[in-house]
C-alpha cells in the first residue's frame, strides 16, 4: 500500500514540475502588419514582437483557430491584430507550406487568448504606429 501511495505521488510531482514547462512554450506577442510589401511569396508583411526576449519575428501568419469565442468575436470585428493594438498568448510554430510549387518552412503564430491592450511602445515595429 505505501508503495502505491509513494508511486502515485511520484507521478502527481512529475507532472507538477512538467506544467511550468508546458507554459514556458507560450509567450505574449504583439502581432501586426509591418508595413513591408512583398513581390513574391512568401510575403514579409505582418511581423510578431515577443515581449518575453524583445526579438521581432518578420513574416509571420496567425492562427486565431484556437482563440476563445469572445475573443475571437473582438478579433473579427475590428483590425485589433493587424494594427497591433493587443497583445496576444501563444506560441511560435514552424508549418510546411507549398507557394507556387516550392515548399517553404513558415512561421505561425498560434494565439490562444487575448492578454490585454498593447501599449505603444510595444507598437513600434508596427506600421500604424
Amino acid at each position: 500500500m505505501f508503495a502505491l501511495r509513494l508511486a502515485f505521488l511520484g507521478v502527481a510531482a512529475a507532472s507538477i514540475c512538467a506544467l511550468p514547462a508546458f507554459a514556458a512554450a507560450e509567450s505574449s506577442y504583439v502581432y501586426c502588419d509591418n508595413g513591408l510589401r512583398c513581390f513574391k511569396a512568401p510575403c514579409p508583411s505582418n511581423s510578431a514582437l515577443d515581449l518575453a526576449t524583445g526579438q521581432i519575428a518578420k513574416g509571420v501568419s496567425i492562427d486565431a483557430s484556437r482563440l476563445p469565442q469572445a475573443d475571437k468575436a473582438i478579433t473579427d470585428q475590428s483590425d485589433v491584430l493587424y494594427a497591433g493594438k493587443i497583445v496576444v498568448r501563444g506560441s511560435i510554430e514552424h508549418r510546411t507550406q507549398t507557394i507556387t510549387g516550392k515548399g517553404y518552412n513558415l512561421p505561425w503564430l498560434v494565439a490562444t487568448r487575448i492578454v490585454r491592450t498593447a501599449k505603444d511602445s510595444e507598437r513600434k515595429h508596427c506600421s500604424s504606429h
